[in-house]
């Protein structure tokens, strides 16, 4: 596990997920949204984006969180020895950006550029909530069933199951 693609839809808790495994492996940790926009919620120019991401994927180990684009996240997906995809019952995607919204209201969203519009990304979370688990979310277990014998692969299908991920994950970098 050198190269680490984690993908899903909205609100699934890819962040949080990344943030834990990096501090698990000792993996740099990138997360899309900070390479898409800029402090204060403006987006990055595309050119600069594909430009920083094209730098990212030629990087020795990695972990790279979110989305960003179709041609950007299948690049991912090529580049990575290991994708893991976020596959969480549609509530759970909707109360985690709710609760992010709540808890956005205090604090900026961890891993979030700062003075993040939280109120208006979170609209925006709930908005491609739906059409992410019609049109992406079928494409997403197709590619991990496809690249199943090629790649590590993990789809995590509830909170549990993130967590037991998680502890082996810890169990495989512990030292020896």
């Amino acid at each position: 596990m050198r190269r680490v693609a984690i993908f899903g839809n909205a609100g699934g808790g890819k962040s949080t997920l990344a943030r834990r495994l990096a501090d698990i492996t000792g993996l740099p940790l990138h997360g899309v949204d900070r390479l898409r926009f800029r402090d204060g919620g403006g987006l990055v120019p595309e050119a600069e984006y594909l430009t920083r991401h094209a730098e990212l994927l030629r990087g020795e180990g990695w972990i790279i969180e979110g989305f960003g684009s179709v041609g950007t996240a299948f690049e991912r997906f090529d580049a990575a020895d290991t994708l893991i995809h976020v596959d969480l019952p549609l509530v759970v995607h909707r109360w985690w950006v709710t609760k992010r919204l709540i808890k956005g209201v205090f604090v900026n969203p961890e891993g979030w550029p700062a003075r993040s519009p939280v109120w208006r990304s979170s609209l925006s979370s709930y908005r491609v909530i739906g059409p992410c688990h019609r049109h992406l979310t079928p494409r997403y277990r197709r590619l991990i069933q496809d690249m199943a014998g090629t790649k590590r692969v993990h789809h995590l299908t509830s909170p549990a199951a993130i967590r037991r991920f998680l502890r082996q994950v810890a169990q495989e970098f512990r030292p020896r």
